[in-house]
């Protein structure tokens, strides 16, 4: 772990010195350089730097970051838990070990075969833990997810959902979840998905991460068009998509390239683009990403979402190469969409 870690200092240093295409050295869901000290003293057994990390978002009202930090933290307790174990004995009632504790056991419990009737057990706990965090969305977000896994009803993740906005409008993660919930509730929902994420997006502040919702609603469409067996975006949805896709771009525009926070953002880009048939716009998301892959949306397809996208990103370049000298057969740029399997 250690090591995996270092690993991730060093190359990211080397991604800042040299141009952002030069990324063959590429690293899975690498930590930006705030959470990577909390997760190296977590590996340790040491919860301070954690604790410090999430303090700190919750004092200066960074509810993004605390959000991501939060979700990787837990992600990291499901197999070394023992620093997460000491800082709740240490302080039993601290908010940001609680917070990453009801994260972790949402999701434990997600992956279970009785994942409906456990969250439907957790849920009140987590709801009250969120109703206790002031002004803090981010537990209302937990609690969000922790409905929508136990099956909830409308009207109680309606209730949720305006406790949550009423802390604060634009939190992306929250808008996620209540965007996940409208998908499962009617799975061809395709211009509802789409109608709540351009709502959400045009009402938010120009630096608002809710502004990529529309790129998640279409990512969603797409992939919800796979389970009904369609291999094209739904129908008369098209131009939304494009216009989703185009957002996303532009979002990502206002970030450095070879960007760790910008990562996801352009690995879901990266995904929708391909799936929308362009390639050339993928190929440069591509190169913007440099070294930073994500599991998401890599992990919908295989367990291997690392070699996914490996495979992905050489199929583009090759797709982008000028022709063999004689070849005779000049590559054209428009290439149909990734289908799963391709790796």
């Amino acid at each position: 772990m250690l090591r995996a870690f270092l690993r991730t200092a060093a190359a990211r240093a080397r991604a800042r010195s040299t141009r952002p295409d030069q990324d063959d050295d590429v690293l899975l869901d690498a930590p930006d350089d705030r959470l990577a000290p909390a997760l190296l003293a977590a590996a340790r057994g040491e919860h301070t730097p954690a604790a410090g990390l999430l303090a700190g978002t919750r004092e200066r009202a960074e509810w993004e970051h605390r959000d991501r930090y939060t979700t990787r933290l837990a992600a990291f307790s499901r197999s070394r838990s023992a620093w997460l174990d000491a800082w709740r004995i240490t302080d039993p009632q601290d908010p940001d070990a609680l917070l990453v504790a009801a994260r972790l056991a949402v999701s434990r419990h997600w992956d279970s075969p009785d994942r409906a009737l456990l969250l439907r057990q957790i849920v009140p706990a987590v709801t009250a833990a969120a109703e206790a965090a002031g002004p803090d969305p981010v537990p209302w977000r937990t609690a969000l997810d922790a409905a929508r896994g136990a099956g909830a009803g409308h009207a109680e993740f309606e209730r949720l959902w305006e406790q949550a906005v009423r802390r604060s409008p634009h939190h992306y993660g929250c808008h996620v979840a209540a965007l996940e919930y409208l998908a499962a509730a009617s799975p061809g929902a395709h211009r509802e998905c789409l109608d709540f994420a351009e709502t959400a997006a045009q009402d938010a502040p120009e630096d608002a991460l809710v502004r990529a919702l529309p790129l998640r609603a279409a990512f969603t469409c797409l992939t919800t068009a796979d389970d009904d067996g369609d291999a094209v975006p739904p129908q008369g949805l098209r131009a939304r998509l494009d216009a989703a896709a185009d957002r996303a771009i532009a979002l990502s525009a206002a970030h450095p390239a070879a960007d760790p926070w910008a990562a996801e953002l352009r690995n879901l880009l990266v995904y929708v683009l391909l799936r929308l048939g362009r390639r050339a716009d993928a190929a440069e998301q591509l190169r913007l990403t440099g070294p930073y892959v994500t599991s998401f949306p890599w992990d919908r397809e295989t367990d291997d979402p690392l070699g996914r996208f490996l495979g992905v990103r050489a199929e583009v370049r090759a797709a982008a190469a000028p022709p063999a000298a004689g070849s005779g057969h000049p590559r054209s740029g428009r290439g149909g969409r990734v289908r799963p399997g391709d790796h």
